[in-house]
């Protein structure tokens, strides 16, 4: 049984795409207690595999999910939050406010994602940010050799290095523990 429709006369375009806004068939609530009824409005799609229609996931707000990205299980995805690319969000994941989630990234388990953070998952790659004394997006990745290096503004070394680097500037201050 569908538990939602695309309303064909109600949507946007992003980065080419055309999303539809979603409209509840059925009264349902989330796992995280949100209260669905019939008629209520949801966020946007590009097509009805962007959320499963089985268990309680649920997209709302001004959130956005396209391309071959994926919401199931009990996930909420809300806000001005986007999911795009090959990501999935799944289990009883929350990913809200201006948070992006993208590539083939996935987000599963109790895992919640928010503010302005980004999660990206190509090759081994993970960024976070804005972190430090600088508020600089972090990126850590696997080097052809397989080893973790570390690019952080103009900084692009083994992860080692960065860490001592980190220790020498920062001693044992906040920046040093984030």
């Amino acid at each position: 049984m569908k538990k939602y429709e695309l309303v064909t006369d109600m949507s946007i375009s992003v980065l080419g795409r055309k999303l539809f806004k979603i409209r509840a068939l059925v009264d349902f609530t989330t796992k995280w207690g949100e209260i669905i009824h019939a008629g209520d409005l949801g966020g946007y799609l590009e097509k009805e595999e962007n959320l499963s229609h089985d268990g309680d996931a649920w997209v709302y707000g001004n959130a956005k999910v396209y391309g071959n990205a994926e919401v199931c299980g009990n996930a909420l995805v809300y806000g001005n939050a986007k999911v795009c690319d090959n990501a999935k969000v799944f289990g009883n994941a929350k990913v809200f406010g201006d948070a992006k989630v993208f590539g083939n990234a996935k987000v599963c388990g109790d895992a919640k994602v928010y503010g302005n953070a980004e999660v990206c998952g190509k090759n081994h790659i993970l960024t976070v940010g804005p972190i430090g004394s600088r508020n600089a997006t972090t990126n850590f990745f696997r080097d052809k050799n397989g080893e973790i290096s570390v690019v952080c503004d103009c900084f692009y070394e083994n992860i080692d290095d960065f860490l001592e680097k980190v220790k020498k500037t920062h001693g044992n201050n906040k920046h040093a523990k984030a």
